[in-house]
Order: structure tokens, then sequence, then C-alpha cells
């Protein structure tokens, strides 16, 4: 059975989706800000005949994604989801939204495959001294995004400083950097922080400081803090010579996250 959730069962929802903390950051988040009942969120679960949950779809503006720890009602998931006008996006892991794809098939216009890893204990952090690094206050998001508007990977990223001062001022991101010679050249950050993960983003250095390991040493500041208030981190990669460094500091895939861009009618 699949029912629209509500306050009164997000102690069996919550249940559900942190026993993996990280591979539903998410939702999780989406759920501590915003709740089952608001205009632009929708949760709903699938019940087995012994009325557990099994299943969790939340809908979040025009995005939907899915989570269940076994089988689950895909067909249903997918009908709920193209009876929705407003319905733009599905993302999600890779197992899961595979399983809702045929059902979507005549409205998927592309999608979009990424590396997804998490950390829950660091390797490195005993051997790397990060004394250097600092972390950043809502006065110095002027300089991380110009920071990250010099690297070509970031060239299309559409942080602004106001959003980077706003995300650091309310606590759900934070940021690292070490400065060189009066300048900010590497940094790293977290974005959608929760009560239980975290996803880092922004691990970037300036071309003229790389192989300094300035980056590493950004990231295991930034993590050692998140793992020590027991948070589980984790983050999207493309490139896996990218995916080596971040495995050498800690990191393990868990999977492939996708996104789907939706045919409107």
């Amino acid at each position: 059975m699949i029912r629209r959730l509500t306050k009164e069962d997000h102690e069996i929802c919550f249940s559900l989706l942190k026993s993996k903390p990280a591979e539903n950051l998410f939702m999780i988040g989406d759920i501590e800000g915003y709740g089952y009942e608001t205009p632009f969120q929708k949760l709903w679960g699938e019940f087995d005949e012994k009325g557990n949950l099994i299943a969790v779809l939340l809908k979040y503006e025009e995005n939907y994604i899915p989570f269940a720890k076994g089988s689950f009602n895909a067909k249903q998931f997918a009908e709920i989801m193209l009876d929705d006008p407003s319905f733009k996006m599905m993302s999600g892991l890779k197992h899961l939204t595979e399983a809702i794809e045929p059902y979507l098939q005549d409205r998927i216009d592309k999608k979009r495959e990424t590396y997804y890893a998490k950390c829950t204990s660091l390797q490195l952090d005993r051997m790397v001294d990060t004394t250097e690094v600092s972390q950043a206050k809502p006065e110095d998001a002027e300089g991380l995004v110009q920071l990250l508007n010099s690297i070509p990977e970031f060239s299309d990223s559409i942080i602004t400083v106001e959003r980077k001062r706003r995300g650091l001022e309310d606590g759900v991101s934070r940021s690292y950097f070490i400065e060189e010679d009066g300048l900010m050249v590497s940094t790293a950050s977290t974005t959608a922080e929760n009560s239980l993960s975290a996803m880092v983003v922004g691990v970037a250095t300036l071309e003229e400081y790389k192989r300094k390991g300035y980056a590493t040493k950004c990231m295991i500041k930034l993590c050692s803090q998140l793992l020590e208030e027991g948070k589980e981190l984790c983050l999207f990669y493309d490139n896996p010579d990218a995916g080596l460094i971040y495995k050498r500091i800690g990191f393990e895939d868990i999977g492939f996250w996708m996104m789907y861009t939706i045919k409107t009618n």
C-alpha cells in the first residue's frame, strides 16, 4: 500500500532514512527543513502487509527522489510522478531510479550519471598538517566565490556571493581555505548539511598552486570536523582521477547518482 506521509509518520520515516544517512542526504535535509505538509514538498510511503514502511518517495518542487532498502512498487511511484503536471526531474541512487525508468520512458529527455561516494572515517588525518587551513566566515564569501569563478571546472556554477554568505551564516554549509601570497588559493566546502550528513562540494585549487596537497588539507580539516559531529559525508564526482584523491582520504564508492530531466506535457 502506498499513501501520503504526514508529520505523524515522522518517526518511522526517519527510522528508515537514517539507516543510510549519506545516501539520503537530500531527503533528510528537506524533511528537517520543510516537513511533510508544505505546498512545494510532499512525501509518500509504501507499506508492506505487516504495516512496515519499506519505501519513500519525496517531491521537492519539481524534483522526485525515491528510496527503498529492498524491492518496492516502482510502477506506482512512476504513476505518482506522471500524475503531477509540475514533474520535471527525478534523481536518486541508480539501482532505484533504474527500476522506475521503464515506466517513464516516453518522458525522459536527458539523464546524467555521476559517481557517489561517502566517508565515515578518515585515512590521512594523523599524517597531514592542517594548521594553515582556515575556516571561512561570512565575510570570506566574496573571496571564495572569486576563487571558484577563476577555475574552469566551476565556470558554469550558479553560486553567488550573497548565496554563499547566507549559507555560511545559516549553518547549512561551511568552507575551509588556504591562503598564500595574500590570495585565497584552495578550498573545500559542504552544502545541504543536516543533523546526520553533509555533502562535500567546491573542492578547488588555483592551477599555479596545485600539487602542493592544499586541497587534501582543506578536505581533511573539513571532513574531520563533520565526522567528529557524528555526520556522514558524501560527494559526487565525474572524474575517476579525482575519485582516487577522495578514496585516499577515506571516501568509498556507494554507487551512482542519477539525474533525469523530464519532458513537460
